[in-house]
């Protein structure tokens, strides 16, 4: 007897045969506490959550989360991917894909032009598209080896709650690029869940925040959750805080952005310290993306030519005039469907470069240069690279980060 596979919303009505899969996937188990706290983070939090079902049982799941990033200090709607899980009798069935299509078209409608996920696998999601975008240092050090103890002229002050950390995160996290601007409802289910943790400010000479620490000890280690710093000042007094507790720990462990100089300010750099990839992007809808996308403005316009490959949305995929004007906003007009009449027959004079939607991500997020991503053979341009090199030029430099996970 033929099966019926048909893909739908995962409503509330099946949060518990959802839960199921998840702890089964995801080799986890949660008490009943922590069940009702899920389900009220799933019911609160604006989610689309997509299940394959084969008759009437569900294959495999997953949830689209309405966030938004920060792209060169400009909020985009954004789609976190996650929880996407299948059980094993299911597998190797195409579902999985069909799901990710779905949600691309889903996310597309919904106006989210760029997708990000924490890969349990990066090549598995390569296939559909998706590219490292990210990563992240760790730091271990022994308490010998922490920042010199220094006098600030502000105080560190105990708090509770996030409502004085809510402006200091955002002024930070806008600096980067793929950096979540967290609403509410995040610190709410994500942020103040992470018990137990201390949390304290630093407060500078004129009263105002500069910076926080998210922080827990247990076991002789100091934990760093969030150290989150606005300037030097606000960093020197939080790590000379974080130095107060030598006596009662043996380590601390933290996590920061690639470009952080932490060593700069050691009397011995030589610590333990490790880049680790972490999550990837997808452009969901490429013109939606870029003309949203604030290009460095120049003194004259830029057009090139972009031959997108992209298997898995069709409506990315083919020849693109790019234009940026001297203010930085572009137009993407399509070949395929005659919005650039004659263009094809310029691309010599206009410069053509080809990539794919994956590499495309990691150059306009800033986390490969063009000319990293033609030595990974990742873009290809004309012999010169003149295309390239006045594109790049067009790109804001920022650094890509993203403390938070889902």
């Amino acid at each position: 007897m033929e099966q019926e596979v048909r893909i739908e919303r995962l409503g509330s009505d099946r949060f518990d045969e959802s839960m199921e899969l998840s702890q089964f996937a995801f080799q986890y188990v949660r008490s009943e506490q922590e069940l009702e706290a899920a389900r009220e983070r799933v019911e609160d939090q604006p989610s689309d959550r997509w299940a394959v079902y084969v008759d009437d049982a569900i294959a495999a799941q997953a949830t689209v989360l309405e966030l938004h990033t920060y792209i060169a200090g400009k909020p985009f709607a954004m789609g976190g991917l996650a929880g996407v899980a299948t059980w094993p009798e299911y597998r190797r069935q195409g579902f999985v894909g069909k799901l990710l299509l779905h949600s691309l078209e889903a996310m597309k409608e919904k106006g989210q032009t760029i997708s990000f996920l924490h890969p349990f696998e990066f090549g598995f999601y390569r296939k559909f598209g998706w590219e490292t975008y990210t990563e992240y240092k760790t730091y271990t050090l022994l308490p010998n080896q922490l920042p010199p103890r220094l006098v600030s002229p502000g105080r560190v002050e105990r708090v509770n709650g996030y409502e004085l950390l809510y402006e200091v995160y955002e002024s930070y996290a806008s600096r980067y690029n793929g950096a979540l601007k967290r609403d509410e409802k995040w610190w709410k289910h994500r942020i103040n869940v992470q018990n137990p943790t201390k949390r304290v400010i630093y407060r500078d000479g004129d009263d105002s925040v500069q910076g926080y620490l998210i922080y827990s000890v247990a076991n002789k280690e100091l934990k760093v959750k969030e150290l989150i710093c606005l300037n030097d000042e606000a960093r020197d007094a939080l790590w000379s805080f974080i130095a107060q507790h030598d006596s009662m720990i043996d380590k601390v462990t933290l996590q920061a952005p690639v470009d952080d100089q932490l060593i700069d300010l050691l009397p011995n750099p030589r610590i333990k310290q490790e880049v680790v990839p972490y999550f990837m992007a997808r452009i969901v809808d490429l013109r939606g993306f870029v003309e949203q996308y604030p290009f460095v403005p120049g003194e004259e316009s830029l057009r090139v030519t972009l031959e997108i490959t992209d298997k898995q949305a069709s409506w990315n995929e083919g020849t693109f005039e790019l234009v940026i004007d001297e203010t930085g906003q572009a137009t993407l007009n399509d070949a395929t469907r005659g919005e650039a009449e004659g263009m094809v027959g310029e691309q010599s004079e206009k410069g053509l470069i080809r990539i794919g939607i994956g590499a495309l991500a990691m150059l306009l997020l800033s986390y490969r240069t063009g000319a990293e991503l033609s030595g990974s053979k990742r873009i290809h341009g004309s012999a010169d690279a003149i295309a390239i090199n006045r594109l790049q030029a067009r790109i804001p430099e920022r650094t890509t980060y993203l403390p938070d996970y889902f």
